[in-house]
Protein backbone atom coordinates (compact mmCIF):
# COMPACT_ATOMS: atom_id res chain seq x y z
CA UNK A 1 0.00 0.00 0.00
CA UNK A 2 2.90 2.22 1.19
CA UNK A 3 4.83 1.58 -2.37
CA UNK A 4 1.35 3.27 -4.17
CA UNK A 5 1.24 6.08 -2.53
CA UNK A 6 4.98 7.01 -2.70
CA UNK A 7 4.59 6.01 -6.52
CA UNK A 8 1.63 8.94 -6.52
CA UNK A 9 3.46 11.07 -4.89
CA UNK A 10 6.68 10.91 -7.60
CA UNK A 11 4.21 11.54 -10.17
CA UNK A 12 2.70 14.70 -9.07
CA UNK A 13 5.81 15.38 -7.66
CA UNK A 14 7.28 15.16 -11.72
CA UNK A 15 4.10 16.63 -12.68
CA UNK A 16 4.71 19.56 -10.72
CA UNK A 17 8.45 19.90 -11.73
CA UNK A 18 7.56 19.44 -15.42
CA UNK A 19 5.33 23.01 -14.87
CA UNK A 20 7.85 24.59 -12.94
CA UNK A 21 10.63 24.34 -15.69
CA UNK A 22 7.87 24.75 -18.74
CA UNK A 23 7.03 27.91 -16.66
CA UNK A 24 10.60 29.22 -16.51
CA UNK A 25 11.07 28.42 -19.77
CA UNK A 26 8.78 30.83 -21.29
CA UNK A 27 8.91 33.74 -18.96
CA UNK A 28 12.82 33.52 -19.62
CA UNK A 29 12.54 33.64 -23.14
CA UNK A 30 9.33 36.22 -23.08
CA UNK A 31 11.75 38.37 -21.51
CA UNK A 32 14.46 37.88 -24.10
CA UNK A 33 11.75 38.62 -26.64
CA UNK A 34 10.76 41.55 -25.00
CA UNK A 35 14.66 42.55 -24.68
CA UNK A 36 15.01 41.82 -28.18
CA UNK A 37 12.31 44.66 -29.36
CA UNK A 38 13.48 47.45 -26.93
CA UNK A 39 16.89 46.88 -28.43
CA UNK A 40 15.42 47.52 -31.97
CA UNK A 41 13.00 50.17 -31.01
CA UNK A 42 15.17 51.81 -28.69
CA UNK A 43 12.80 52.51 -25.50
CA UNK A 44 11.00 50.26 -23.30
CA UNK A 45 7.53 49.38 -23.71
CA UNK A 46 4.95 52.82 -23.42
CA UNK A 47 8.06 55.31 -23.16
CA UNK A 48 7.98 57.97 -25.59
CA UNK A 49 11.56 59.37 -26.33
CA UNK A 50 13.63 61.26 -28.75
CA UNK A 51 15.73 58.02 -29.41
CA UNK A 52 12.99 55.81 -30.05
CA UNK A 53 13.41 54.61 -33.79
CA UNK A 54 10.11 52.58 -34.25
CA UNK A 55 7.18 52.13 -32.36
CA UNK A 56 5.23 48.64 -31.17
CA UNK A 57 1.77 47.06 -32.05
CA UNK A 58 1.37 44.89 -29.81
CA UNK A 59 2.45 41.58 -30.06
CA UNK A 60 1.24 38.12 -31.44
CA UNK A 61 1.36 34.62 -29.53
CA UNK A 62 3.65 31.67 -30.55
CA UNK A 63 3.46 28.46 -29.62
CA UNK A 64 6.58 26.42 -29.25
CA UNK A 65 6.58 23.05 -28.04
CA UNK A 66 9.62 22.52 -25.12
CA UNK A 67 10.77 19.10 -23.49
CA UNK A 68 8.34 19.99 -20.93
CA UNK A 69 5.32 20.86 -22.72
CA UNK A 70 3.99 23.97 -24.60
CA UNK A 71 5.32 27.31 -23.88
CA UNK A 72 3.47 30.23 -25.56
CA UNK A 73 5.29 33.04 -26.73
CA UNK A 74 4.44 36.48 -27.14
CA UNK A 75 6.72 38.18 -29.92
CA UNK A 76 6.32 41.66 -29.91
CA UNK A 77 5.34 43.13 -33.52
CA UNK A 78 6.84 46.33 -34.23
CA UNK A 79 6.18 49.02 -36.50
CA UNK A 80 7.47 49.87 -39.46
CA UNK A 81 10.61 47.54 -38.90
CA UNK A 82 10.61 43.48 -39.22
CA UNK A 83 11.42 41.64 -36.55
CA UNK A 84 13.03 38.62 -36.34
CA UNK A 85 14.79 37.49 -33.41
CA UNK A 86 17.60 34.99 -32.36
CA UNK A 87 15.40 32.90 -30.32
CA UNK A 88 12.53 31.75 -33.10
CA UNK A 89 13.60 30.53 -36.02
CA UNK A 90 11.24 31.49 -39.20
Amino acid sequence: MSEKIVQRNEEVIKGQLKELVRGSVEETLNALLEQEAERLTQAVRYERNEQRREYRSGHYSRNRTITSGDATLHVPRPKGVSFETAIIQR
